[in-house]
């Protein structure tokens, strides 16, 4: 029986994981020889990502008791029918915050755009998107050859150094191409004998061209990340800070 066509409805479906295993695989197989499409699969998996990491904190926060009803009437009992009426108004009034004051916090918890931070941001993401992914987690699979040199170069305007991280147990997968709010960039992809991933990302830097190594946090995802003659790196995974600082630094020796 032929497969039926892949259409853009199957792309989405495919990033959201709501497809069944038969649909998933060919989804799969048609990326491989669609570059196009496997192009606009990563673009909606960083943005899905990025979304979730700006939203998640919000999401998990609590009403504050001060906003609950039953406080506030508790702490304004009615004296009179006007009081009573200025009580209702002002109950309506915060029930109107309420449901609007998710986005007005949400403004003040998106993820930093520019420099350092943002690059951080933006390897969490990838992260998130690519390293449960064990069927198409990289573009370009580490071969021995210059080819995954040759793509990095490609994509960041200028040679990158792709980092040996063997002595520290881990081996190099491949890399792929991120679109990010600053132009592509470039990750790495690393894994150990016991299935942990860690991501690199590089990419050119507007901002903090030259930064010293920082720590970053997002979720369960930890890195550090800094900046060297106008390229930005940084190196992510599910590790303690102090576990990956000592695999940064042999990254930042190579570079």
């Amino acid at each position: 029986m032929n497969m039926k066509p892949i259409t853009e409805d199957d792309l989405h479906a495919y990033v959201d994981n709501a497809l069944d295993v038969e649909r998933r695989q060919d989804v799969a197989e048609y990326l491989l020889d669609n570059p196009e499409a496997d192009a606009r699969v990563t673009a909606y998996r960083t943005q899905a990502a990025a979304l979730r990491l700006s939203l998640d904190s919000v999401a998990r926060e609590p009403v504050p008791s001060r906003l609950n009803l039953r406080t506030i009437v508790a702490s304004n009992p009615p004296a009179r029918p006007p009081q009573l009426f200025r009580l209702a108004a002002a109950a309506a009034l915060l029930l109107a915050i309420g449901a609007t004051g998710g986005w007005m916090v949400k403004s003040y918890t998106l993820p930093p755009t520019e420099g350092v931070a943002a690059l951080a941001q933006e390897a969490s993401a990838s992260y998130g998107t690519f390293a449960s992914d064990r069927l198409h987690p990289v573009e370009v699979r580490a071969d021995g050859s210059d080819t995954l040199q040759q793509f990095a170069a490609a994509t960041l305007g200028r040679s990158a150094a792709i980092p040996d991280l063997s002595k520290a147990g881990y081996r190099l997968m491949g890399g792929r191409v991120i679109p990010t709010a600053h132009g592509p960039g470039f990750m790495l992809m690393y894994d150990d004998d016991k299935g942990t991933r860690l991501v690199m990302l590089t990419r050119p830097m507007m901002v903090d061209q030259n930064k010293p190594m920082v720590a970053s946090k997002t979720g369960n995802v930890r890195g550090w990340s800094w900046a060297k003659n106008g390229l930005g790196y940084s190196l992510v995974g599910a590790l303690p800070h102090e576990d990956l600082h000592p695999i940064a630094d042999a990254v930042r020796s190579q570079i």
